[in-house]
């Protein structure tokens, strides 16, 4: 714009006021001087006489951070806060209404075989055989959707109640134990938590035995054609029926994953970095996680509240450094293991692209996944929010997280479909279908739209950068967040069993690849005594130990790379070489903060070999960083 003002908005303030400042056209429409300028005088704010520096943010930045205030405060909050409304159709639709149709299921069953028989004792022998094929074959394609109801609710009830119920109890008395026996760590800290898996595995087995046998007089199994007609009285007893099922499979489960978790190998710290390959080919990963970006400039986290970073001047730092990085030795992956934002709104998600949209050549290389801030936090100011079940609010936080994946990499990765024995079509041919419906759930919202959505969203992951060569490196990029509906409980995760056998079909596709396998929640808690027993529980992915066992045959091919706890440590179950990434950005601006970028090359036997990566050191005044390139195996 010019500094003139154009003909037409001359005529609006008088011709005179032409390529003049404000203050001379006051002067020229006749205003005394000292007039004019005592209306134009500013001054800047003295922020040291404010009785309020809103620069420092208060209390209402801390309202949901586990770090300035307890558990037990912020639980009173949501006591006092939470909608029982919502709370009690989120609990009818997740709980109540899957164990009253597995409780069900039955009772129709046997209601209908009775009637069907009853029927076929009145008629001929010729007529009864047809009439028995008529009834095997409308049973056949009429019940299955009844057998697939009871399943998929079986599973849900699993997924809601039994295995968190199991990781409780195994996590509540392996924390018991070392908070009893105070184990040194290492070896003598795996050999109890083995035999505490054990031990909640008996423990648990029996407590659900009890169950069952508390409810097992209140059960129906065998009903007919009258008890399905009243249907009041049924409540009680298919809710008996679900209590016996699950209970009954919660302790058979119980001593098979206790004792499979005890022989299973725990976690170490990696004994030593494997040496460098003489003439093969290194990848370098830039290894980030958890940069909890926010939309304001001045804006604190959730999770630290005013005990943590504001705004987001400190990842612009790491950018900074990654791209001097990047120029003296080139990097071939920027990957970041979720949490990108702090709370997955439109503001935090723009903010992400300005920062990277500096840095276009990594922006080229980077790989995001989603975190638990990403798609799971209800309301960032109050954790007593819950969304519904079939709440179009998630589903928008998730197509804002599939809109950031497709711009980076949206041609190179691709998608596994269920039963598919190599990938398929890429992110952005997957996604182009449904470009316009996402684009109106955005603006509009719906139930219908969400549905669909959601539904694209659980088909997607894992996603795989395939190598370029049978024997290189390839890329798996999973989904490990829990469905969880409640702020207070969004830090949790677990992996479907659909997204683990479809990993395994990509690995098998490739039997020589090497692969980093990147996933945001922790696999297994660290082998380190912990403090807090929420930190081991509430943030935990609760079917870790079983999806350790899945990636074992593979082990010595994989590099598992995951953020979520903010805990620096690379160690190993046997074979399995794991990595947890610092964040470069929760830490009070007042102390320092780092970062890795890993060498991983072609080890012997077809193995992925990981030697030590060099740490980039971000100090605390703001002056930029160092990289070391020998740091301790030791988080630090």
């Amino acid at each position: 714009m010019g500094a003139a003002l154009s003909s037409e908005a001359a005529s609006c303030y008088g011709a005179e006021a032409v390529g003049k400042s404000s203050f001379d056209a006051k002067n020229a429409a006749g205003l005394p001087p000292s007039s004019a300028k005592a209306q134009l005088e500013r001054r800047a704010p003295d922020h040291e006489s404010l009785i309020l520096d809103p620069r420092n943010g208060d209390a209402e930045d801390d309202v949901s951070s586990p770090k300035q205030k307890s558990l037990l405060a912020i639980a009173g909050s949501l006591l006092a806060e939470i909608s029982l409304t919502k709370l009690l159709l989120a609990w009818i639709a997740s709980i109540l209404l899957p164990a009253a149709i597995l409780g069900l299921v039955p009772l129709a069953a046997t209601a209908w075989i009775g009637g069907v028989f009853s029927r076929l004792v009145d008629l001929s022998e010729i007529g009864a055989a047809l009439a028995l094929l008529a009834i095997v074959a409308a049973g056949w394609f009429g019940w299955r959707p009844l057998f697939r109801a009871a399943e998929a609710n079986f599973w849900a009830l699993n997924a809601l109640g039994v295995q968190p119920g199991y990781a409780l109890g195994r996590e509540a008395i392996r924390h018991l134990m070392e908070r009893a026996f105070k184990p040194r760590g290492g070896t003598e800290l795996a050999r109890m938590r083995a035999m505490s898996c054990a031990g909640a595995g008996v423990l648990l087995a029996i407590i659900a035995a009890l169950a069952a046998l508390v409810a097992w007089p209140h059960t129906l199994w065998i009903g007919s054609a009258s008890d399905l007609v009243i249907a009041h009285h049924l409540i009680a007893p298919t809710i008996a029926n679900a209590t016996v099922i699950m209970s009954a499979y919660l302790a058979a489960a119980s001593l098979i994953w206790g004792f499979a978790d005890a022989s299973t190998d725990q976690p170490l710290d990696l004994a030593a970095f494997d040496p460098a390959p003489r003439e093969a080919r290194v990848w370098r990963v830039a290894h980030l996680s958890d940069i909890h970006i926010v939309g304001e400039r001045y804006g604190f986290r959730i999770e630290s509240g005013r005990g943590g970073p504001r705004g987001n001047e400190r990842l612009r730092r790491v950018m900074t450094c990654l791209e001097a990085e990047h120029a003296a030795s080139p990097l071939d992956l920027v990957l970041i293991t979720g949490d990108m934002t702090d709370a997955g709104r439109s503001g935090e998600w723009a903010e992400f692209f300005d920062i990277l949209g500096d840095h276009a050549d990594l922006a080229s290389r980077t790989l995001i996944l989603p975190g638990n801030h990403d798609v799971n936090v209800v309301d960032r100011a109050n954790p007593a929010r819950l969304d519904l079940p079939f709440s179009p609010a998630k589903t928008l936080r998730k197509m804002r997280f599939v809109s950031a994946m497709a711009a980076f990499g949206a041609d190179r990765l691709r998608v596994m479909n269920a039963g598919a024995a190599a990938p398929g079509l890429t992110l952005a041919a997957s996604l182009a279908p449904q470009r316009q419906a996402i684009e109106r759930f955005a603006d509009q919202g719906g139930l219908r739209l969400s549905n669909q959505l959601a539904r694209l969203w659980n088909d997607l992951f894992p996603l795989i950068l395939p190598p370029a060569e049978e024997d290189g490196l390839g890329v798996a990029i999973l989904n490990s967040n829990a469905d969880t509906n409640f702020s207070f409980t969004n830090a949790l995760g677990m992996i479907p069993v659909g997204q683990a056998n479809k990993l395994t079909a990509a690995f098998n596709r490739y039997p020589s690849a090497r692969w980093i396998l990147a996933l945001h929640h922790h696999l297994i808690e660290y082998p380190m005594p912990v403090a807090a027993f929420s930190e081991r529980i509430g943030t935990a992915l609760i079917n870790g130990s079983w999806f350790q066992r899945v990636l074992k045959p593979y082990a010595e091919r994989i590099v598992v790379m995951h953020g979520h706890r903010h805990v620096d440590w690379i160690g190993a179950c046997g074979a399995l070489k794991i990595i947890s990434a610092p964040s470069p950005v929760m830490a009070p601006d007042s102390k320092p903060t780092h970062f890795y970028i890993h060498a991983l090359g072609p080890g012997a036997g077809g193995s992925l070999a990981l030697m030590a990566p060099t740490r980039i050191d971000l100090s605390a005044d703001g002056e930029g960083g160092s990289s070391n390139p020998q740091p301790s195996l030791r988080g630090a």
